[in-house]
């Protein structure tokens, strides 16, 4: 049962936030059991109408994230099924994670979000980019090559405006 509110106290004050999560995790083990996917589909189908259609947020059911995914404002969040987002990540309105399109019609892979990353509205992370742990990407940024730990990223592309001390990000 804690697997399913894995995200609750991330999101405390966050109805939205808490109510599309608990919704994910119980969709979540669809993905790895052919089975549980075949009789877990009327709600795979309310999960996807629901979460997708209605309240205006694509995160996959197959979508790896982990633990204290805090779901700020809920509203325009795209998120490519392959992309890995990892524990305590804060994602704002407005932010798109995903995959290129090449001129062969192929497309490339998708993005690997670190832990502790915080997302401003607006930020845009294309192609088979690493984020990685404690980093914080400002609003309206774009994001096309991968980011380093503890960093602060800005921009359209973004560019690393400050590298974080180890002890300034625990605190």
């Amino acid at each position: 049962m804690s697997y399913i509110f894995q995200d609750w106290k991330a999101n405390k004050g966050n109805l939205k936030g808490r109510m599309v999560m608990v919704l994910f995790r119980l969709a979540r083990p669809a993905s790895v059991n052919k089975l549980l996917r075949v009789i877990w589909l009327p709600y795979l189908a309310f999960y996807k109408v629901f979460v997708e259609w209605f309240l205006c947020i694509e995160l996959p059911h197959w979508t790896q994230v982990g633990e204290g995914f805090y779901l700020g404002h809920g509203q325009a969040l795209v998120v490519n099924g392959c992309t890995v987002i990892g524990k305590n990540c804060f994602f704002r309105h407005s932010t798109t994670l995903g995959n290129v399109r090449r001129a062969d019609g192929s497309y490339s892979g998708s993005p690997i979000i670190g832990d502790n990353v915080e997302l401003g509205s607006n930020v845009c992370i294309i192609g088979e980019v690493k984020i990685g742990n404690n980093v914080r990407i400002g609003a309206g940024s774009v994001v096309v090559k991968d980011i380093p730990d503890n960093c602060i990223a800005v921009g359209n592309p973004a560019r690393i405006i400050r590298q974080l001390e180890p002890e300034a990000v625990l605190a």
